[in-house]
């Protein structure tokens, strides 16, 4: 099933993609809600109910003519309001290109334990236009990601049991602002206004059960599903990166796991998986540089259309459009006291 959530009446409004079609939940059991939070809320209730409407709609029994057509909506983030929002670090490859570009050896605790950082839940967004500011022009990157959603409360979940609170996946595009990050990661705090701008999700939520075609064995030693999607980034319509889900060294079991120790998770967070190996410019410039130091430097300019795609997840479309000001916190950092 293919949950979308678009805009109507200047509300969100829940729906289930058919093809090409949207067809609002209550078109499928009147009892159904018409919000991504409430639906999540009560999960394992309602997506039975969902599925056989949408069996019903398919089998031409109930709805007919009543599907709005998908490129008539305007799309919004698959889940609208996060509860929260994590983006993981699951992708070995991306790790140790990434320290070999800086040349420094691979940290040997990547294999230990998963971890992530804490985005701003308030400035998730879906499919369209992404206002960015000055700064965030400076060395914008994309970065091809996957995403899940928590389904249903849980605390200390083991990574055994830890699908049973996935409700899908989607693409998430964690937008960062390199200038940004580098100099306040200079201090040993991790990302903050570097990444807090802008992260997108979507175009919909793909529910498990769709996906299990698509299933693989965890890598050794891990535990938890795994999904051979192929993923690509185009900026302008040019292919700048391609990897696939399934080079996934920690599981988003094994992220969720560690997200819920000590903590409780409730319906709505979002999890990322971190960066596919290739899927920045940071990682494609610094590899780019060790063969040619006069690698020209590639970074996503105004008004650039970036389009994250993974195999049976859809297409993310986001244009990075300059807001109308000139104004620069970079160009407010004091000067060195020094006694």
């Amino acid at each position: 099933m293919k949950l979308v959530s678009y805009l109507k009446d200047g509300q969100d409004q829940l729906a289930v993609l058919i093809d090409g079609f949207v067809y609002d939940m209550e078109l499928l059991h009147p009892d159904l809600p018409n919000s991504m939070d409430m639906f999540l809320a009560y999960w394992e209730d309602l997506l039975p109910v969902a599925q056989h409407g949408e069996a019903m709609i398919r089998e031409g029994r109930i709805a007919a003519g009543k599907g709005i057509a998908l490129d008539s909506v305007e799309l919004l983030a698959p889940v609208p309001r996060p509860t929260s929002c994590r983006d993981g670090y699951a992708f070995r490859q991306h790790v140790a290109a990434a320290r070999r570009n800086r040349k420094v050896d691979m940290i040997p605790e990547f294999d230990q334990y998963p971890i992530f950082y804490m985005t701003n839940h308030h400035a998730v967004y879906g499919p369209g236009p992404v206002r960015c500011m000055p700064d965030h022009f400076e060395k914008l990157d994309f970065e091809l990601e996957a995403a899940i959603v928590i389904c249903k409360h849980g605390r200390n979940i083991k990574a055994g049991e830890a699908d049973e609170y996935i409700g899908g996946l989607m693409i998430m595009n964690d937008l960062s602002a390199r200038r940004l990050q580098m100099e306040e990661m200079l201090l040993n705090l991790g990302p903050a206004k570097g990444k807090d701008f802008a992260t997108t999700i979507g175009p919909w939520l793909v529910t498990l059960d769709e996906l299990q075609a698509f299933e693989i064995a965890a890598k050794e030693g891990h535990v938890g599903k795994n999904w051979n999607l192929k993923m690509t980034c185009t900026v302008n319509g040019k292919q700048v990166s391609a990897g696939n889900l399934g080079d996934m060294d920690w599981t988003f079991a094994e992220l969720v796991e560690r997200a819920s120790y000590g903590v409780d998770l409730h319906p709505g967070d979002v999890i990322g998986s971190g960066t596919v190996g290739t899927g920045c410019f940071l990682e494609l410039n610094g590899t780019g540089k060790l063969s040619d130091p006069a690698y020209p430097e590639q970074w996503l300019q105004p008004n650039d259309e970036v389009v994250l795609e993974i195999d049976g997840l859809g297409k993310l479309e986001n244009t990075m459009v300059p807001e109308e000001t000139d104004w620069s916190i970079l160009k407010l950092k004091k000067a060195a006291v020094r006694n």
